[in-house]
Formats: C-alpha cells, sequence, structure tokens
C-alpha cells in the first residue's frame, strides 16, 4: 500500500487523523555527527515530526556549482530521521529568513545589475528554477509516497510580510509540483495585519508562525482556512544581536501554557527545538533604524541548547506533550563528552598586510566595486590606494558602502566606521607624506534577512570613495573570504595593533565538545583545524564560541584567530562550559 498524507479538515496519515508535534532541527547548524542525537531527543520528547529550512546560498554558493555533502547532506538527515520513525517538513527556500545571511538567498544574485528578489522579475525566476532542479532530485524520492518520511512542503516563507505578487506564490507552487512534489504544500506567515491574506495562494494550506496568544491567533488563521490550524513557528525563544545587553529568553511558564494550548487545538512546529551555531560568516542581520547583526551561537533559548544539552524547557514540554499521546522509548546511541583543555599558549603571529599576496589574488580597477562584483560572497575586502596630490586628509566618504570600514593611513589605524557613519562625510586631521597608502579594510557583518532592505545587500564600496571631497580613483583590492587560513605565512612580519593572525596549537588525548573564550581579544573570526566556527565580539554578549568535538582531531590542533582591532592575548582557554551571555 502506498503511504499518502492528506491535508483535509485535518490532517490524514493513509486515512487516519493525525496530529503534527513537531520540532525545528537546522541540519546545516548542527555538525552531522550529532544529526541522529538531535533527532533522538525530539522523538524522545514525544514529537513526530521534524523541521528544517534549506540554505541555498550554501547548497549554491557559486552560482551552477551544487554541494549536497557533508553539513549539507540533506538527505542523510531526512534518511536518519526516517530511520527513527519521524515525519519531516521541508521548507526548501528560496528564502528562508532563519537569522540566516541574507535570508538563504545566494550572494551572487546581487552581482547582476537590477535582480529584483521573491517576485516575478524573469532573472530571479531562472536562477531558482535551476536550483530547484538540483535540489528536487533529492526531495522527490524522499516524499511520502515514494516511501521516504517527508510529509509536506512550505512554498517561500513569510511571504505576507515581504509582498503581496501572488502570481510569484502561483509560480513557486507549479515549479515545485513540476519538479515532483506531490505532497501537500503549505505556506506560513504571522497572523498579524494582512500578512496572511497577503501570504496565501490558492490550492496551499495556511499556516501561522508565533510565540504567544493561541486562541487569539489560531481565531484569526480560522478566517483563512476550513481546514487544520497549525502553528508552523511556536517562538519558544530568540536570538541574539551583538550589543544586546544579554541573551535573550522567554517565559518558560507562558511557554508551557502555550504549547497546552496548541496541544488542545491545533497542530504545531516548535521553533527551534535546537537552535544550533550560525558557523562562519552566515549569520544573519535585522535592520529596523539601525543594522543589528546576530551573534554565532543560535541557541535561541531553544529546548535544546546549542550544544546539544536538555533543559528545562525539555522536560516541561515532554510532560505536557505526554499527557496526550504516548512517549516512545528512546535509547540516545551518541556518546557526548564535554572537555575543558584548559589554557593554550600562543604559539606565533602575523600580520595581515603582509600576508595580502599569499590569501588572494590582486584585482585593480579605477573604481572599487563591491564583494559581489569582485567574486566574493562573504568575509572582509581590502581596498588600497595611493594619495598622490593630498597633502593631507580633512574629510572622507565612502558611498555605498556597507557594513563595517577600518581606515588606514600607511598602515595606521585613523578610522573605523560602522553602518550609518559610512553614509555621512567624517572629519579627520591627517598630514600625509608623499604618496601615502590608503588602506580600507570593510567587514560583511552578514547580510539583512527580512525585509525590504534585501535588495540593498551589496558588501564592500560599490561606488566611490571620496577625500577632501573629491573621488580617488586606481585601486587595489584584495577579496579576503578567509576559506583557506593553510596560506597564512607566520614567518611573515607582525605589526602591532594591526589586523592579524594568530596561531595556536593544542594536544587532545580525546575529543569533547568545548567553548573558545574570547575574553581580552577584540572582535574577528576564530579557526579549529581550518574550519570557520564563527565571529567573536568583545561586546557581547556572547563570550565563548562552541566547539564541537568532532572538529577536534586526537593530537594536535590548530587553533587560528584572526583579529582585525588589535587587541590580544598570549593565551587563550577552552572551557567546558558555554558563556553566551
Amino acid at each position: 500500500m502506498q503511504n499518502k498524507f492528506d491535508i483535509r479538515d485535518k490532517f490524514y496519515l493513509n486515512g487516519d487523523e493525525i496530529q503534527i508535534i513537531s520540532g525545528g532541527i537546522h541540519y546545516f547548524r548542527v555538525v552531522p555527527e550529532y544529526w541522529k542525537d538531535r533527532l533522538e531527543k525530539l522523538k524522545a520528547m514525544g514529537c513526530n515530526t521534524v523541521e528544517t529550512y534549506v540554505p541555498w546560498n550554501l547548497h549554491e554558493e557559486e552560482k551552477g556549482k551544487f554541494n549536497f555533502n557533508g553539513i549539507l547532506d540533506i538527505k542523510k538527515f531526512i534518511e536518519i530521521a526516517g530511520e527513527l520513525g519521524l515525519w519531516v517538513i521541508v521548507r526548501p527556500s528560496p528564502y528562508i529568513c532563519a537569522e540566516w545571511e541574507f535570508g538563504g538567498l545566494p550572494a551572487w544574485l546581487l552581482k547582476e545589475d537590477g535582480m529584483r528578489l521573491r517576485g516575478l522579475y524573469e532573472p530571479f525566476l531562472n536562477h531558482v528554477k535551476s536550483y530547484y532542479k538540483e535540489l528536487f532530485k533529492i526531495l522527490t524520492p524522499l516524499q511520502i509516497n515514494y516511501g521516504g518520511p517527508v510529509i509536506m512542503m512550505q512554498v517561500e516563507n513569510e511571504y505576507g510580510y515581504y509582498g503581496d505578487d501572488t502570481e510569484y506564490l502561483k509560480w513557486m507552487a507549479q515549479v515545485m509540483r513540476e519538479e515532483g512534489t506531490v505532497v501537500p504544500l503549505v505556506t506560513s506567515d504571522g497572523p498579524w495585519g494582512d500578512a496572511l491574506e497577503c501570504g496565501k495562494v490558492e490550492g496551499v494550506h495556511p499556516t501561522a508562525n508565533f510565540g504567544s496568544k493561541v486562541a487569539q491567533q489560531f481565531e484569526i488563521l480560522k478566517k483563512h482556512t476550513d481546514g487544520p490550524l497549525m502553528c508552523m513557528e511556536f517562538w519558544v525563544g530568540w536570538f541574539d544581536n551583538w550589543g544586546v545587553d544579554k541573551h535573550q529568553t522567554s517565559d518558560l511558564e507562558e511557554n508551557k501554557k502555550d504549547l497546552e494550548e496548541i496541544m488542545k487545538t491545533g497542530n504545531v512546529n516548535i521553533y527551534m527545538f535546537e537552535g544550533g551555531t550560525n558557523f562562519g560568516f552566515m549569520n544573519g542581520s535585522n535592520y529596523y533604524d539601525v543594522l543589528t547583526p546576530d551573534v554565532t551561537s543560535y541557541d535561541y533559548d531553544a529546548v535544546l541548547t546549542e550544544s546539544g544539552k536538555l533543559t528545562p524547557k525539555y522536560e516541561a514540554f515532554k510532560e505536557i506533550i505526554g499527557r496526550y499521546k504516548e512517549l516512545p522509548e528512546v535509547t540516545l546511541t551518541t556518546d557526548i563528552k564535554e572537555k575543558e583543555y584548559g589554557t593554550v599558549k600562543l604559539h606565533s603571529k602575523t600580520g595581515l598586510f603582509a600576508n595580502l599576496d599569499n590569501l588572494t589574488e590582486k584585482q585593480t580597477g579605477k573604481y572599487p566595486v563591491s564583494m559581489e562584483r569582485a567574486g566574493q560572497n562573504y568575509g572582509y575586502i581590502l581596498y588600497r590606494s595611493t594619495l598622490k596630490k593630498e597633502k593631507n586628509i580633512e574629510k572622507i566618504r565612502l558611498y555605498d558602502a556597507n557594513d563595517r570600514a577600518q581606515i588606514f593611513v600607511n598602515q595606521e589605524s585613523v578610522l573605523t566606521l560602522y553602518d550609518r557613519e559610512l553614509l555621512t562625510e567624517s572629519e579627520l586631521s591627517i598630514e600625509l607624506s608623499a604618496n601615502s597608502q590608503l588602506d580600507i579594510l570593510v567587514e560583511n557583518m552578514g547580510r539583512v534577512n527580512f525585509g525590504p532592505r534585501l535588495e540593498k545587500q551589496r558588501k564592500g564600496i560599490d561606488s566611490g570613495v571620496q577625500v577632501n571631497g573629491h573621488l580617488i580613483f586606481d585601486w587595489e583590492m584584495y577579496t579576503l573570504p578567509l576559506k583557506d587560513i593553510d596560506k597564512v605565512d607566520y614567518e611573515k612580519e607582525y605589526e602591532e595593533g594591526r589586523p592579524g593572525f594568530y596561531r595556536f596549537f593544542f594536544e587532545a588525548e580525546e575529543a569533547g565538545d568545548t567553548y573558545l573564550d574570547f575574553t581580552g581579544w577584540g572582535k574577528g573570526c576564530a579557526f579549529i583545524n581550518g574550519f570557520n566556527l564563527g565571529r567573536y565580539w568583545e561586546i557581547g554578549p556572547q563570550k565563548r564560541l562552541y566547539i564541537p568535538a568532532p572538529l577536534i582531531k586526537k593530537g594536535k590542533n590548530e587553533i587560528v584567530l584572526f583579529e582585525t582591532e588589535g587587541k590580544w592575548k598570549d593565551e587563550i582557554f577552552l572551557s567546558s562550559e558555554p558563556d553566551i551571555g
């Protein structure tokens, strides 16, 4: 008998009514060695389903080059869920939000002039279609109709918060079906304002996203569907941005009341069951009045911690779910240890400026160009020019620049500009020698992942640099995505107080989860054995970076910190405890 999942007045599995009790786990935020552990814990809590987004920007980081391996092996993640008897909800982009870089959209879209996103704009649609052709080769056979665990897929994501192009949503649904989708399709939008109305599309079941006032939100959702009520994102926590006063947490007693109400009246996907980590440069940003980039930890005050530990929220939710269904007996099969490796002494250090030619191939041009136009997606980019005619710098201004620029004259730091400071003219008083060197190091802090600023996310400098009222021409440009830090030469010159690389080694008799304490350091990113753990920044609230045990080798391990502010210590500390603020 062929399995089938239907949406009518309720959800039905092979003709029998089913209540979906799901939790969100993003496979791309958890090392694959821990997928089974997280899924087992999900099942043990009483959930019958797992939900995940799919990040287009990682699966097709370069146009036409697809990656579904390692931490991106979505097929393996879904198969493990199926082997454990869990159903799967897939939310396959092209836009996912998720506090993820550019909402999951690939940065190379912005290389094209005139690019319009998330609407009926043919160049964008063509890119989506070519990506879906590859993605659905994997997803289609994993649907329940063909013996897999996938029971539904989502069209777009919270589109009602972005626009009202119903024809675009129809196109998205049609393409998903053309590429092999046979399970029911859903949308998800917040139940406020026009969002549900703008995000609806014929033949697609609407669901709602919220974190409180369940009865009220479901009453609103009822006006948009005669079918089952589902909270597709039951927000049980929140995310942190750099500079926020403390780690954001929810009220557990309110969470419990809301989950109880959902269990009585509808279906749920807990967002997040486990948040995980924004490894590398994959944190997103929000922009309302100012830029607020998210921290590396996506702990989210979720049901499991960033490192997969059970929480009081887990125990409380398990007790509530257990009132409505029989809890399964689940044996956890992954042995996870925590280790405090202690103090690690500095081995060597070297400067960025001395290593530019090792790390990248210089590009030249009359004008500075954005990262995307230079063929770069993430990280840093350095612009260099020679000031031949100026005797001093009185004023400087960067046009069409994002997000954070450090300005150096003759490799001495003179000014750092962030966000809105980049939009205004800065006054300086710097005397210049003949043929002074101007360097501008620009960091992409994470592209905005929500709202109408998506199309304004080119990073670096996309127009020009004005000094004393006139534009500077003739630039050298060094793209610094830092994908291969093995190219750093520690025999080269180190310059105190300037951006540089700091290398540490430690021995591990066994691998255990640990946390890199960056107290005393300024700002930058950290690597273990070449793997980019993510950003650190002294402004907090996060004070330690999570290092999962599978990234640690038995024997000698290398940690490298790329520090941009020139603040450093001759040691780091690897703790067994997190500190997310």
